[in-house]
Protein backbone atom coordinates (compact mmCIF):
# COMPACT_ATOMS: atom_id res chain seq x y z
CA UNK A 1 0.00 0.00 0.00
CA UNK A 2 0.96 3.52 -1.12
CA UNK A 3 2.77 4.92 2.40
CA UNK A 4 0.70 8.49 1.95
CA UNK A 5 -2.20 6.28 1.43
CA UNK A 6 -1.55 4.22 4.61
CA UNK A 7 -0.51 7.37 6.52
CA UNK A 8 -3.88 9.10 5.78
CA UNK A 9 -5.82 5.91 7.06
CA UNK A 10 -4.11 5.30 10.07
CA UNK A 11 -4.84 9.36 11.11
CA UNK A 12 -8.41 9.39 9.71
CA UNK A 13 -9.56 6.06 12.05
CA UNK A 14 -7.63 7.44 14.92
CA UNK A 15 -9.45 10.90 14.61
CA UNK A 16 -12.74 9.38 13.54
CA UNK A 17 -11.99 7.27 17.13
CA UNK A 18 -11.28 9.99 19.25
CA UNK A 19 -14.62 11.91 17.80
CA UNK A 20 -16.72 8.69 18.23
CA UNK A 21 -14.98 8.51 22.35
CA UNK A 22 -16.02 12.25 22.50
CA UNK A 23 -20.03 12.41 21.17
CA UNK A 24 -20.72 8.89 22.38
CA UNK A 25 -21.24 10.18 26.04
CA UNK A 26 -23.28 13.06 24.83
CA UNK A 27 -24.72 11.27 22.65
CA UNK A 28 -26.01 8.64 25.27
CA UNK A 29 -26.90 11.49 27.57
CA UNK A 30 -29.32 12.55 24.25
CA UNK A 31 -31.20 9.50 24.33
CA UNK A 32 -31.48 9.25 27.64
CA UNK A 33 -33.01 12.19 27.93
CA UNK A 34 -35.04 12.33 24.66
CA UNK A 35 -36.26 9.03 26.37
CA UNK A 36 -37.44 10.47 29.26
CA UNK A 37 -38.84 13.30 28.18
CA UNK A 38 -40.66 11.51 25.84
CA UNK A 39 -42.69 9.65 28.62
CA UNK A 40 -43.37 13.00 30.52
CA UNK A 41 -44.65 14.11 27.31
CA UNK A 42 -47.03 11.24 26.75
CA UNK A 43 -48.27 11.30 30.20
CA UNK A 44 -49.49 14.93 29.92
CA UNK A 45 -50.73 14.78 26.69
CA UNK A 46 -54.59 14.34 27.49
CA UNK A 47 -54.47 16.86 29.70
CA UNK A 48 -52.96 19.54 27.13
CA UNK A 49 -55.93 17.82 24.34
CA UNK A 50 -58.56 18.86 27.10
CA UNK A 51 -56.87 22.44 27.29
CA UNK A 52 -57.12 22.69 23.51
CA UNK A 53 -60.74 21.67 23.16
CA UNK A 54 -61.48 24.27 26.44
CA UNK A 55 -59.33 26.75 25.47
CA UNK A 56 -59.45 26.79 21.56
CA UNK A 57 -56.45 28.82 20.06
CA UNK A 58 -53.20 28.67 17.48
CA UNK A 59 -50.96 28.25 19.78
CA UNK A 60 -52.61 25.45 22.05
CA UNK A 61 -52.28 23.10 18.62
CA UNK A 62 -49.02 24.08 18.11
CA UNK A 63 -47.48 20.42 18.52
CA UNK A 64 -44.08 22.09 20.33
CA UNK A 65 -46.33 23.84 23.19
CA UNK A 66 -48.04 20.86 23.50
CA UNK A 67 -45.72 19.08 24.04
CA UNK A 68 -43.82 21.59 26.28
CA UNK A 69 -46.80 21.91 28.21
CA UNK A 70 -47.31 17.98 28.63
CA UNK A 71 -43.69 18.04 30.51
CA UNK A 72 -43.99 20.69 32.51
CA UNK A 73 -47.69 19.23 33.28
CA UNK A 74 -46.59 16.06 34.39
CA UNK A 75 -43.80 17.27 36.68
CA UNK A 76 -45.87 19.67 38.12
CA UNK A 77 -48.33 16.52 39.05
CA UNK A 78 -44.78 14.82 40.15
CA UNK A 79 -44.01 17.16 42.10
CA UNK A 80 -47.62 17.64 44.19
CA UNK A 81 -47.89 13.67 44.62
CA UNK A 82 -44.44 13.39 46.13
CA UNK A 83 -45.30 16.47 48.13
CA UNK A 84 -48.23 15.36 49.45
CA UNK A 85 -47.03 11.79 50.48
CA UNK A 86 -44.42 13.45 52.37
CA UNK A 87 -46.45 14.96 54.93
CA UNK A 88 -48.43 12.79 57.46
CA UNK A 89 -51.52 12.78 55.55
CA UNK A 90 -50.20 11.75 52.56
CA UNK A 91 -48.25 8.91 54.03
CA UNK A 92 -51.27 7.96 55.18
CA UNK A 93 -53.78 7.54 52.20
CA UNK A 94 -50.06 6.18 50.63
CA UNK A 95 -50.73 3.23 52.94
CA UNK A 96 -54.34 3.03 51.91
CA UNK A 97 -53.59 3.06 48.34
CA UNK A 98 -51.06 0.25 48.29
CA UNK A 99 -52.94 -2.06 50.76
CA UNK A 100 -56.42 -1.83 48.46
CA UNK A 101 -53.44 -3.16 45.58
CA UNK A 102 -52.81 -5.53 47.66
CA UNK A 103 -56.46 -6.94 47.06
CA UNK A 104 -55.22 -7.51 43.16
CA UNK A 105 -53.44 -10.39 43.05
CA UNK A 106 -51.70 -9.80 40.01
CA UNK A 107 -51.21 -6.04 40.50
CA UNK A 108 -50.19 -6.22 43.75
CA UNK A 109 -46.95 -8.79 42.66
CA UNK A 110 -46.03 -5.98 39.75
CA UNK A 111 -46.37 -3.16 42.02
CA UNK A 112 -44.69 -4.38 44.77
CA UNK A 113 -41.73 -5.49 42.97
CA UNK A 114 -41.21 -2.52 40.89
CA UNK A 115 -41.66 0.12 44.66
CA UNK A 116 -38.78 -2.21 45.84
CA UNK A 117 -36.70 -2.06 42.81
CA UNK A 118 -37.15 1.46 43.02
CA UNK A 119 -36.54 2.13 46.84
CA UNK A 120 -33.64 -0.13 46.27
CA UNK A 121 -31.78 1.80 43.42
CA UNK A 122 -32.80 5.31 45.29
CA UNK A 123 -30.82 3.93 48.05
CA UNK A 124 -29.15 6.99 50.62
CA UNK A 125 -25.79 6.29 51.97
CA UNK A 126 -25.71 5.03 55.18
CA UNK A 127 -28.76 2.80 54.63
CA UNK A 128 -28.67 -1.18 54.77
CA UNK A 129 -28.30 -1.64 50.86
CA UNK A 130 -24.24 -1.93 49.56
CA UNK A 131 -22.88 -2.31 46.87
CA UNK A 132 -20.46 -5.55 46.55
CA UNK A 133 -18.20 -7.54 44.50
CA UNK A 134 -18.67 -11.14 43.97
CA UNK A 135 -17.38 -13.88 42.02
CA UNK A 136 -19.05 -14.13 38.47
CA UNK A 137 -19.14 -15.86 36.38
CA UNK A 138 -15.72 -17.64 37.88
CA UNK A 139 -13.87 -17.28 40.77
CA UNK A 140 -11.26 -14.91 40.09
CA UNK A 141 -13.48 -12.86 38.07
CA UNK A 142 -16.05 -10.43 40.16
CA UNK A 143 -18.85 -8.85 39.17
CA UNK A 144 -20.43 -5.44 41.02
CA UNK A 145 -23.49 -6.18 42.46
CA UNK A 146 -25.85 -4.72 44.92
CA UNK A 147 -26.74 -6.45 47.97
CA UNK A 148 -30.70 -5.66 48.61
CA UNK A 149 -30.68 -8.12 51.66
CA UNK A 150 -29.78 -10.80 53.87
CA UNK A 151 -31.87 -13.89 54.75
CA UNK A 152 -31.22 -17.41 57.04
CA UNK A 153 -30.30 -20.80 55.23
CA UNK A 154 -33.28 -22.83 56.98
CA UNK A 155 -31.22 -25.94 56.91
CA UNK A 156 -27.52 -24.79 58.30
CA UNK A 157 -28.06 -21.26 59.85
CA UNK A 158 -25.67 -20.06 57.38
CA UNK A 159 -26.35 -16.80 56.58
CA UNK A 160 -26.67 -15.29 52.73
CA UNK A 161 -26.74 -12.40 50.84
CA UNK A 162 -29.11 -11.72 47.98
CA UNK A 163 -27.46 -9.85 45.40
CA UNK A 164 -28.53 -8.07 41.80
CA UNK A 165 -25.65 -8.22 39.21
CA UNK A 166 -26.81 -5.62 36.90
CA UNK A 167 -25.74 -6.04 33.54
CA UNK A 168 -23.09 -3.45 32.21
CA UNK A 169 -24.43 -0.69 29.86
CA UNK A 170 -28.63 -1.98 30.62
CA UNK A 171 -28.25 -2.46 33.88
CA UNK A 172 -32.06 -2.26 34.03
CA UNK A 173 -31.65 -6.19 33.45
CA UNK A 174 -29.33 -8.47 35.13
CA UNK A 175 -29.17 -11.57 37.30
CA UNK A 176 -30.42 -12.72 41.08
CA UNK A 177 -27.88 -14.28 43.00
CA UNK A 178 -28.42 -16.18 46.31
CA UNK A 179 -24.50 -16.81 48.22
CA UNK A 180 -23.16 -17.35 51.26
CA UNK A 181 -22.72 -13.77 52.53
CA UNK A 182 -18.83 -15.10 53.06
CA UNK A 183 -18.48 -15.25 49.10
CA UNK A 184 -19.49 -11.16 49.25
CA UNK A 185 -16.57 -8.44 49.33
CA UNK A 186 -18.10 -5.53 50.77
CA UNK A 187 -16.88 -2.10 48.45
CA UNK A 188 -16.35 1.33 49.20
CA UNK A 189 -18.17 2.64 46.43
CA UNK A 190 -21.64 4.62 46.44
CA UNK A 191 -24.50 3.92 44.28
CA UNK A 192 -23.06 7.08 41.92
CA UNK A 193 -20.25 5.46 41.23
CA UNK A 194 -21.47 2.08 40.69
CA UNK A 195 -23.55 3.14 38.16
CA UNK A 196 -20.98 5.49 36.41
CA UNK A 197 -18.80 2.04 35.61
CA UNK A 198 -22.01 0.20 34.71
CA UNK A 199 -23.30 2.93 32.14
CA UNK A 200 -19.81 3.35 30.99
CA UNK A 201 -18.50 0.14 30.48
CA UNK A 202 -15.83 0.87 33.74
CA UNK A 203 -14.48 3.94 31.35
CA UNK A 204 -15.62 6.14 34.19
CA UNK A 205 -14.45 4.22 37.50
CA UNK A 206 -12.71 5.93 40.67
CA UNK A 207 -8.62 5.05 40.90
CA UNK A 208 -9.13 2.35 43.44
CA UNK A 209 -11.57 -0.27 44.69
CA UNK A 210 -11.72 -2.87 47.84
CA UNK A 211 -11.46 -5.87 45.55
CA UNK A 212 -10.42 -8.12 48.24
CA UNK A 213 -11.87 -8.86 51.74
CA UNK A 214 -9.90 -7.34 54.72
CA UNK A 215 -9.98 -10.29 56.44
CA UNK A 216 -8.11 -12.49 53.54
CA UNK A 217 -5.71 -9.81 53.03
CA UNK A 218 -4.95 -10.24 56.45
CA UNK A 219 -4.57 -13.93 56.91
CA UNK A 220 -2.45 -13.95 53.52
CA UNK A 221 -0.05 -10.90 55.60
CA UNK A 222 0.19 -13.16 58.86
CA UNK A 223 0.47 -16.51 56.67
CA UNK A 224 4.40 -17.28 56.50
CA UNK A 225 5.91 -18.14 53.08
CA UNK A 226 6.39 -22.13 52.60
CA UNK A 227 10.58 -23.09 53.18
CA UNK A 228 11.79 -23.41 49.79
CA UNK A 229 12.64 -27.61 49.30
Amino acid sequence: MNPVLARTLRSLQRNILAGVITVGPLLITYLIFSFLLGILAKAGLPVVWLLAELFPGDWTNNPWVQWSLSVVLTLVVLYVVGRVTSLVVGRQALRLFEAALDRLPFVAKIYGSVRQLIDSMMVKSGSSQRIVLVDFPMLGQKSIGFLTRTMVDSTTGELLAIVLLPNAINPTSGLLQIMPMQRVTETDLNMEQAMSMLMTGGAVAPESIRFSRPELAAEEKATPPSPAA
